[in-house]
């Protein structure tokens, strides 16, 4: 069974640009700065605050919203490659996604990527960065999470030719080590984006977070419409607040996904189809940027 939820996203971020050398440039156009933001493995220090509200969960119509805490971290291991870690950290408040379930707020699992990345594009302008992700189960509560550890092959490629940013971000994870009565996992994410950003530093992007669960058979599509300004102080070894961004999500998500079991729970407490299905956690991968 399938449901649509509605999905309010905003977001804003701590930026700082990072100086992988000397001869950095200390100023930096606006236009310039908002490009960056478009690449997800730039050069840039960033700490974005994702903010994601949905409804629709389950037999009751449940609320979830989520705050993904996602800091990118560049570090030079060399003149001419760079490896970016890419943290999603989820602070969830949830009631009701599984019929009368309650209501949970806590920390979710975490999501670790590293990619190794050449600091400079291809001779045909191509960016690209590979490397290993990680599942990390620090969920608080067993709604909020897999329980299981998880690992895999991530890899984004994108190109930015003019005002336009055009590229994929992907990973895989498989559950390894974990809850041995929780389900395995093994899901697929893809996100195809593009952007297009003005001389006036404001940009229009349009992705999907595609999540294949391998594990149920299922697919959720959300797509995502943001827009986006950035007005930052010149002098870029100071930090600067990101204004906010302004989007919306639509899709359609799984009747039941999101939503491992809970075992505390009398049957009699939980829908009956909540009790009879296996129960899944989708992991919060957030946006590229």
């Amino acid at each position: 069974m399938e449901t649509a939820s509605v999905k309010i996203t905003a977001c804003t971020a701590i930026l700082l640009a990072l100086g992988l050398g000397p001869g950095l440039a200390n100023a930096q156009s606006n236009e310039d700065l908002a490009k960056k933001l478009s690449n997800p493995i730039a050069s840039l220090i960033s700490v974005p605050f994702q903010f994601n509200y949905d409804r629709g969960y389950g037999p009751d119509d449940g609320d979830k919203a989520t705050l993904n805490i996602q800091p990118v971290i560049p570090f030079a291991i060399s003149e001419n490659w760079n490896v970016i870690s890419r943290t999603i950290l989820p602070l969830t408040w949830q009631n009701d996604i599984a019929g009368p379930s309650g209501t949970q707020f806590g920390l979710g699992d975490i999501t670790q990527s590293f990619f190794l990345s050449p600091s400079k594009p291809t001779g045909s302008g191509i960016i690209w960065g590979a490397g290993p992700v990680f599942l990390i189960p620090t969920a608080t509560d067993e709604l909020l999470g897999t329980g299981k550890w998880g690992a895999g092959p991530t890899a984004v490629v994108l190109k930015q030719e003019g005002p336009w940013t055009l590229g994929m971000l992907g990973n895989h994870i498989w559950s390894f080590a974990g809850q041995s009565d929780r389900p395995n996992v093994s899901s697929t994410f893809l996100q195809p984006f593009i952007s297009y950003t003005t001389k006036d530093a404001w940009t229009f992007s349009l992705n999907t977070e595609s999540t294949y669960d391998w594990e149920a058979n299922d697919w959720s599509v959300p797509i995502n419409f943001r827009r986006q300004a950035d007005h930052h102080r010149q002098a870029t070894d100071q930090p600067h607040l990101r204004p906010s961004l302004l989007g919306g999500r639509a899709g359609k998500w799984p009747k039941w996904s999101g939503l491992p079991a809970r075992p505390d729970l009398p049957v009699s407490e939980i829908s009956p189809a909540v009790a009879k299905a296996v129960q899944r956690p989708r992991i919060q991968r957030g946006d590229h940027r």
